[in-house]
C-alpha cells in the first residue's frame, strides 16, 4: 500500500473541523495527548510499517519546510 497524500475526504473541511474540534477546550498537554493518541489509533488502522514510516518522513519533511519557510519571511 502506498501513502495517499490526496485528500480522500468528501468534504475535507469537515474533516479538519471535527479535528479542531476535538481540541476545543483541551490544555496544551492534554491537546499534545491527544494528537498522539489519535496518531497511534489511526497508524494502527493502517496496519503498514512502510506506510509509517513514509507517512513520518513527509510529516517531517513539511515540518523542516515550514521552519525554512518561518526563518526566510523573518529576515
Amino acid at each position: 500500500m502506498a501513502l495517499s497524500t490526496a485528500s480522500n475526504f468528501v468534504k475535507p473541511d469537515d474533516a479538519f473541523r471535527a479535528v479542531v474540534e476535538a481540541h476545543r477546550g483541551l490544555s496544551d498537554e492534554q491537546s499534545a495527548d491527544l494528537d498522539a493518541a489519535l496518531v497511534l489509533v489511526l497508524a494502527n488502522h493502517i496496519g503498514d510499517i512502510a506506510v509509517l514510516h513514509e507517512a513520518i518522513a513527509l510529516a517531517k519533511r513539511r515540518m523542516i519546510d515550514a521552519g525554512q519557510q518561518q526563518q526566510q519571511q523573518q529576515q
